[in-house]
């Protein structure tokens, strides 16, 4: 089976190309350029360098989220687009699995953190299980987007050592320090940050599960409202928190209901 990666659900934007489970190419790169720059000629350069024919692919395979609004929906697009294109299915694969997946076989806990701003995180908490020689990823506390001092309760509280990884290792390096009461380590940088690669291989176990989608059935998974969709909700509370305000001036002595009452004992 061929599958061609892509993960630009973070600050990195990369690609891979897999055939059988063999890493044929991986593109990866984190610079100052958005990943609308980066994408499609990352994967021009892989089509060329390994003379690949796109329609022999058999799946695409994307970060599906949670991750950077903007980086999810240029991966998504990219997914999409090239999966109609050529009438390949879309692999799903969740954004923090990939990350925890970077520290195949390890005995220690894994926790990617992703920095979701406003004081938040995306995370989540994984194991590997070994069964016939060969390690599974295995869930421990699901993806969620939270607060940091939830997640390192939560490490804490397993009392295991722990591998973190991600993005909000180094926005929030020096709180987890002061917190963590758990033996713990930082995964080094060729570990710490997204890889295509590692989408590619979680995307073989979901293949033979039989998780794979149409392009028209894929969406990413984003874990909350995005900035400019909090600011219309909250808006929009704030609207109907003063049409209730004023309805309430508006009223006369007998049409609020308490009133009404006291008013029909006085007479």
């Amino acid at each position: 089976m061929r599958i061609l990666a892509i993960d630009s659900s973070g600050l990195v934007a990369s690609v891979a190309l897999l055939e059988d489970e063999d890493l044929i190419a991986e593109y990866t790169i984190h610079y100052k350029k958005t990943h609308s720059q980066t994408l499609l000629p990352m994967l021009e350069e892989i089509k060329k360098m390994t003379e690949l024919d796109l329609h022999t692919i058999d799946a695409i395979a994307v970060a599906g989220g949670p991750g950077s609004f903007t980086g999810l929906r240029i991966g998504s697009a990219t997914a999409k687009g090239l999966a109609q294109g050529l009438d390949k299915p879309i692999i799903e694969v969740p954004t923090l699995e990939g990350l925890a997946y970077q520290l195949y076989g390890t005995d220690a806990l894994v926790c990617p953190l992703m920095d979701a701003r406003r004081n938040q995180v995306y995370t989540g908490i994984y194991e590997f299980t070994s069964e016939d020689g060969r390690y599974e990823l295995t869930t421990v506390m699901q993806g969620t987007c939270c607060l940091l001092p939830e997640v390192v309760s939560q490490l804490n509280g397993l009392g295991r050592p722990a591998i973190l990884n991600g993005d909000g290792v180094q926005a929030y390096r020096e709180e987890l320090i002061k917190t963590l009461t758990v033996p713990y380590t930082f995964a080094p940088a060729h570990r710490r940050l997204q890889s295509a690669a590692a989408v590619g291989m979680l995307a073989f176990r979901y293949a033979v599960q039989g998780k794979l989608v149409t392009a028209a059935e894929h969406k990413p998974a984003y874990f909350r409202l995005s900035q400019a969709e909090r600011e219309l909700q909250e808006a929009r509370e704030r609207e109907h928190a003063e049409a209730a305000r004023e309805s309430l001036k508006e009223q006369s002595p007998v049409e609020n209901p308490d009133k009404r009452e006291a008013a029909q004992n006085e007479g």
